[in-house]
């Protein structure tokens, strides 16, 4: 009976130990999530998952890592799992859906966003989905009455006032589709979508004009989507603005270099402006992408012949008549082709398949555009060896929708509005500065003395954007921790130990392991409350905890201790710019703009280099509503390298 006692009261502390680590490990994936450390994320997940796989959330949390991280079927794999460990959880199902929908299998999220909505009919982006869905699948009358319920419940939602002009467009009802897009624009003026769609009536009525002002305004609101490049091209051809098109296609292969149309069309392009080298350029591409595509070889076939090279030429008008045997204007330039190389024979046999079979034929070189040929497009999927140099559109004309997710962590950065957020504060940590600005260097001389004394395993450096920890470096961060941990553990050199205990805090902070790097942190000022960077690192840890753990009353109480932590390093070097700049963060975090703008302006007096100090002043001045200030710091922000600055200078400018 004894010996049973004993070993109950063992194992009590060591389960409750096994829980708080898969807690820590929860909660340190959260973090890393949040800062978008994906791949670091998933380690600390894979960790929660080998020591408790019947626990929903690290599954969970781990396919919101592979979603963007674009692994979608993995995501999808490892929702399902946390689905059928828990299978309440409304998001789930949301995120399960998006990642079928990135699979194109729209049957299976409809049925994801059948069961959220079943859960709760009031979240208006399970609603949208499913449309969207069922617009994809061609739904269209299950997709109008979605669209009725939204619009119904939520009759501020632009895009849904969109879409449906979308279906009457594809109904060719373009007079309702015109009033449905009226009503999404008077609501918002800034949707993408809705001048795209405008863009399409417009070009459905040949009203050229209005559709370059509409794709215009598209590209201005949505700067990346291709198409809208693509049509634009075509309008402006249509204009004979052939200057303006060109600059479209190009633009278009610069975001996407494996654009077909872009390609075709503007090698059809530059042989009309008679850029004929060029031209070839982009019809090999088109052929190394589809080798099998005739209209772009017979176009390069022409362009090889005009070029003078003949035998080239003669190759490809060979692979279009081997399909098309009667094609009597390729035979025709063909015998040229032989005539110019002295290969006479096979030049006479060409010349006489034509004379036997087309004797009054009218057989030319084909001339320079006119106004209608400029005008006349074909179908892709089109094969009219007639309508060898038309330009090309796409089969079926689409307006491509965003699908929303409103997630809980911040996603891409490329996807975040631009100066949205504030710049990070700066920190300590084993990457080096990494900033499009190569002659600034994050330098502070406490820092550069730890390295020169305290001998660390490997330098640390001043940073505020960190580099993303990949797979083989979080492998490094861990295997550096462990052989910390056991330095200490052995050490007996109070002075030493702190040393150990400070790099272990700066790796634990690396890998999102905040709880654990406070708690070195706290050690190391236990044993030397002068050491101005404990306390710097400490008020950090203690800030990037906040959005992952505070709630409600505690996001006030942390935020004070971060403060305080950076009011006691001031007190020990009050000549370092970046504690001030620090603490102008937390006090922007809380609204305190004035605080901040105080505590921004004394940073930049002691370092006039700082771009993300000129970048949060102005940001701070902007919030304050002195839009004259806060151009004047982006603009400054914007010559030291942080290039958001002038996408906000433009929006404050407005």
């Amino acid at each position: 009976m004894l010996r049973r006692l004993l070993l109950i009261l063992l194992l009590v502390p060591l389960n409750v130990a096994a829980q708080f680590n898969v807690d820590r490990l929860i909660i340190n994936g959260r973090s890393a999530l949040y800062y978008e450390d994906y791949v670091l994320a998933i380690q600390h997940f894979n960790r929660a998952i080998s020591s408790k796989p019947y626990l929903y959330e690290p599954w969970y949390y781990r396919s919101v890592a592979k979603y963007y991280l674009d692994d979608f079927y993995g995501a999808e794999q490892d929702c399902s799992e946390a689905i059928h460990l828990n299978p309440y959880i409304n998001s789930m199902y949301e995120l399960r859906g998006l990642c079928r929908i990135r699979q194109k299998k729209y049957e299976e999220a409809i049925a994801d966003y059948d069961i959220a909505i079943h859960n709760d009919s009031t979240a208006q982006n399970f609603w949208f989905n499913r449309m969207l869905c069922r617009f994809e699948l061609k739904q269209y009358d299950q997709a109008q009455l979605d669209l009725d319920t939204i619009i119904q419940h939520w009759s501020h939602n632009a895009r849904a006032y969109s879409v449906k002009a979308q279906i009457f467009m594809l109904n060719k009802d373009t007079t309702q589709a015109a009033t449905w897009l009226n009503k999404a624009l008077e609501i918002d003026p800034y949707d993408a979508e809705g001048w795209m769609t405008a863009a399409h009536i417009s070009l459905a009525r040949a009203q050229w004009s209005d559709a370059e002002r509409q794709l215009s305004e598209a590209i201005r609101l949505r700067p990346k989507m291709v198409s809208n490049y693509v049509n634009r091209a075509l309008v402006r051809l249509n204009t004979n603005n052939l200057k303006g098109a060109m600059s479209d296609y190009d633009m278009a292969i610069e975001l996407d270099p494996n654009n077909f149309l872009a390609h075709y069309n503007r090698g059809l392009l530059r042989v009309q402006v008679g850029d004929d080298n060029r031209a070839i350029d982009d019809f090999d591409f088109i052929l190394r992408m589809e080798p099998g595509n005739l209209m772009a070889t017979y176009n390069r076939a022409v362009l090889h012949h005009k070029t003078g090279n003949l035998r080239a030429a003669i190759a490809d008008y060979t692979t279009v008549i081997n399909q098309y045997p009667n094609f009597w204007v390729g035979l025709k330039n063909r015998a040229e082709c032989y005539r110019r190389l002295g290969m006479t024979n096979q030049a006479e046999m060409d010349e006489f398949r034509i004379f036997k079979a087309q004797m009054d034929k009218h057989i030319g070189i084909q001339p320079r555009w006119t106004a209608a040929q400029r005008r006349a497009t074909r179908k892709k999927s089109e094969i009219d060896m007639s309508k060898y140099n038309q330009i090309v559109v796409e089969d079926e004309e689409t307006v491509e929708h965003e699908f929303k997710y409103d997630s809980p962590y911040r996603g891409r950065v490329q996807d975040r509005e631009v100066g949205s957020d504030f710049q990070p504060m700066y920190l300590l940590a084993y990457s080096k500065y990494n900033n499009v600005v190569k002659a600034y260097l994050a330098f502070d001389s406490s820092v550069d003395a730890f390295n020169q004394k305290g001998k660390p395993r490997h330098t640390i450096y001043l940073t505020c954007n960190p580099a993303q920890v990949d797979e083989r470096t979080s492998k490094a961060y861990f295997a550096l921790v462990d052989s910390l941990s056991a330095d200490i553990d052995a050490e007996r050199d109070m002075s030493i130990m702190r040393n150990l205990l400070f790099q272990r805090a700066v790796a634990h902070t690396s890998l999102q392991n905040l709880d654990d790097a406070v708690a070195d942190l706290n050690t190391v000022l236990s044993i030397d409350s002068t050491m101005m960077l404990a306390y710097w690192q400490r008020g950090v840890c203690l800030s990037l905890m906040i959005p992952v753990v505070a709630q409600g009353t505690d996001i006030r109480m942390m935020q004070e201790r971060v403060i305080d932590n950076f009011n006691k390093a001031i007190r020990l070097a009050p000549q370092n710019a970046y504690l001030y700049y620090d603490r102008a963060n937390i006090h922007a975090l809380r609204g305190d703009y004035q605080q901040a703008i105080d505590d921004y302006t004394k940073a930049i007096e002691m370092n006039a280099n700082l771009p993300e100090a000129f970048f949060n002043r102005g940001l701070a001045y902007g919030n304050m509503g002195d839009k004259e200030k806060a151009v004047r710091d982006l603009s400054t922000a914007g010559e030291l390298g942080v290039y958001g600055a002038y996408n906000l200078i433009k929006q404050f400018s407005k």
